[in-house]
């Protein structure tokens, strides 16, 4: 996405994720997140129609979760966190810092409509 064609910047959020695994299609990403296989195929339907590259899911207990698209074609299994809500780049990526533990990746995501801009924090993915 061009600067010229940026959104304003109240109308995107920006999104933490903790990358978990990572699998070869959004549905088995979905199902070790512990989605239930019908309605994680539901989602993935779903999305085909939106494009995106980012199916989040809010799963029992209230924990969301995420499915996202690397850009070597594989797909993450994440855990999301999408409250507070971060309205810039770097505020997102300082909450994400305070996530992470260990050997554990990350990474940032960009939530505006159409496109799903990600940002990798840690190692590459």
């Amino acid at each position: 996405m061009a600067v010229a064609d940026a959104p304003p910047a109240s109308s995107c959020r920006y999104l933490p994720l903790i990358i978990r695994a990572e699998y070869d299609s959004p549905v088995d990403a979905l199902v070790a997140l512990t989605v239930p296989r019908d309605e994680a195929l539901d989602l993935v339907v779903a999305s085909w129609g939106l494009g995106s590259d980012l199916i989040l899911a809010r799963i029992d207990g209230g924990r969301c979760v995420a499915a996202a698209a690397s850009d070597g074609g594989r797909w993450l299994a994440c855990n999301a966190f999408p409250e507070p809500p971060c309205h810039s780049r770097l505020a997102a990526e300082h909450y994400l810092q305070r996530l992470l533990k260990g050997p554990r990746r990350g990474c940032v995501v960009r939530l505006d409509a159409p496109a799903v801009i990600r940002y990798t924090l840690g190692d590459a993915v």
